[in-house]
């Protein structure tokens, strides 16, 4: 342990320990912006590039004390820091200034006005004028993608983006570009978004502390298919939405919220609200077929789960010698529009290419998804517009909705049954759970509905890797579950080395699974709002009455009249996909 002084007060801290790690377990706040410490992922960025934490260290010594940062700065052993010295402010206001003076002044406008870290550190220093103007970078916009957009004139060159895509996600797509004020983070070469390997898993987006990286607003589309009189407007909300649109409105991350959700979609004028937990029931029942198929008739294993559109970005770029192993099912939102343009638009007498189908999601992923050629018919596609829970709740605020006032509603029928497994599509574990619930029974094992039989709790957890074993059809089934790309990367090595004994593998590209989409509100790198929203989840599961997929009545009813069998020849031709071997640059 080591002896210090900060601000006067002896400390104790572990050897290696930080100025800035010291002094918040000392209650001592120094502000940050380039650092970013993901304690659940055990990831640090500590590139110490914008000099905001800058503290003073006393020194009898010298004629003058030293100004130094706190993120990378060591504490010593009899080590004296002054952390609101006039210098040290006046050094952080000098940092912030500086950056500022090559940043747009376009905060009114910005996606992340408001959220903005820059912009928060500039209030809290006091900052009321600008006392420098540098030459300020242009680069173009890139929203190639669709998908995510990327601003480098918003770029502070912090790199947390780098370290979240290179070291947690092992993307390897951003990197540093330039030198001097020129500097910012992109692609190799600044190539589109859209031509480089990126999986769009946004989770750069979600430590950047600016708007350099952002998502694309359709926003704009969902309000203009409203107001036009000849379309029929509907909407499916995500699982994991349900969870964390709350948090928009200032309620506790975890709040379930599905009720008032839908009442406020109503409200909105879409003129159908529905479920995609639908959709989940009907790519459980797919998989646990699919899975059961390939354990009886010498199929490939492991069989990889595929509802995540990151993570099949990621083994077709990363790993195309493997893209035949995962399901070959679409995802729940694509399913359902599937559904929803076909057996509803009959039901209804509506043509489909009448029908806009919009997704909620948690997932700026999905809205690249939704464009896949494959996953269109006939030109057309299977869903039209993607938004995510941020663009969900700037909505609710335009139209003047007072969300936590709203009452509950209920979702539409035919589409709008589900069950609690369908609920836990959103956690990191939750696929495979529900697939194994339904395998097992499907398969003949022995089920008296207990808890334990029903919850599997070795599935569940926030760790990165997980392993456990099941019993599926008399047989033990080895279980592997990876949380975040880094992860799945571990697993995929594994499969391609041929060290595998796995039977079945869940791959969420997202650590901790949907709840900390790339679309939900920003978490900051705070897993522990992450966790509330796993419990909310897994508190929905216990609510509702139905918790097995194959016992849905609506997706019982959808087989019986309109899919044939889970599996069959019908449902393969149309709820299954295929994926693409891709070029990784």
């Amino acid at each position: 342990m080591i002896n210090a002084k900060i601000n006067g007060l002896q400390i104790e801290a572990p050897e290696g320990s930080t100025i800035l790690e010291a002094a918040g377990k000392a209650g001592i706040r120094i502000p940050t912006l380039c650092h970013l410490d993901l304690h659940d992922i055990h990831m640090v960025n500590q590139t110490a590039s914008c000099r905001v934490c800058m503290v003073e260290l006393a020194d009898t010594r010298a004629s003058r004390n030293k100004i130094v940062p706190a993120c990378v700065t060591k504490l010593t052993e009899g080590m004296e820091v002054i952390t609101a010295s006039i210098r040290a402010i006046r050094a952080r206001r000098m940092s912030v200034e500086l950056l500022l003076s090559n940043h747009p002044n376009d905060c009114f406008i910005c996606a992340k006005n408001l959220d903005c870290e820059l912009q928060s550190l500039a209030a809290e220093l006091g900052l009321r004028k600008l006392r420098m103007r540098g030459e300020r970078i242009d680069v173009p916009l890139d929203d190639s993608s669709g998908a995510i957009v990327k601003n480098a004139n918003k770029c502070i060159y912090c790199r947390r983006c780098e370290t979240m895509c290179n070291e947690v996600q092992t993307c390897g797509i951003l990197s540093g570009i330039g030198r001097g004020y020129r500097a910012f983070v992109g692609p190799a070469f600044n190539m589109p978004m859209q031509e480089s390997s990126c999986t769009y898993c946004c989770q750069c987006t979600m430590v950047c502390p600016t708007a350099a990286l952002t998502q694309a607003n359709h926003v704009h589309k969902v309000w203009d298919a409203l107001a036009d009189p000849g379309k029929h407007v509907i909407v499916q909300t995500a699982p994991a939405i349900r969870v964390t649109l709350g948090e928009m409105f200032g309620m506790a991350p975890g709040s379930v919220v599905t009720g008032k959700m839908v009442t406020a979609l109503k409200r909105m004028g879409f003129d159908g609200v529905f479920d995609t937990n639908l959709g989940a029931d009907l790519t459980v029942m797919e998989e646990a077929a699919e899975l059961i198929h390939r354990m009886e008739n010498g199929g490939t294993l492991p069989m990889l789960t595929s509802c995540c559109p990151a993570w099949v970005k990621f083994i077709e770029h990363q790993f195309p010698e493997l893209v035949d192993i995962p399901s070959s099912c679409m995802s729940p939102h694509i399913m359902f529009g599937v559904i929803a343009k076909t057996y509803y638009a009959d039901k209804l007498g509506i043509e489909p290419d009448d029908i806009v189908v919009v997704s909620v999601m948690p997932c700026i992923a999905k809205k690249a998804e939704a464009k896949r050629p494959e996953l269109t018919k006939d030109t057309r596609s299977h869903v039209d517009i993607v938004i995510t829970t941020r663009e969900l709740g700037g909505m609710i605020r335009e139209a003047g909705i007072m969300f936590d006032g709203l009452p509950d509603s209920e979702f539409d029928a035919p589409l709008g049954e589900s069950t609690g497994a369908a609920a836990l599509f959103g956690s990191s574990g939750g696929v495979i759970e529900a697939v194994v619930r339904t395998a097992r029974q499907w398969a003949g094992d022995e089920d008296h509905g207990n808890t334990e039989e029903i919850e599997l709790e070795q599935l569940r957890g926030m760790d990165g890797l997980r392993r456990a074993s099941v019993t599926i059809g008399g047989r033990e089934a080895v279980i592997g579950i990876a949380s975040g790309l880094g992860s799945a990367r571990k697993l995929l090595e594994e499969i391609r080395d041929g060290k595998s004994d796995y039977t079945a593998i869940e791959i969420m590209a997202c650590p901790g699974g949907c709840i900390a989409g790339g679309g939900q509100p920003y978490h900051h790198g705070n897993y522990n709002a992450v966790r509330k929203r796993q419990e909310g989840l897994y508190s929905e599961d216990r609510r509702i009455k139905i918790r097995k997929s194959h016992e849905n009545p609506a997706a019982l009813a959808l087989y019986e009249k309109f899919l044939g069998k889970p599996y069959g020849e019908k449902a393969r031709g149309m709820l299954h996909t295929y994926f693409e071997k891709r070029e990784r640059v």
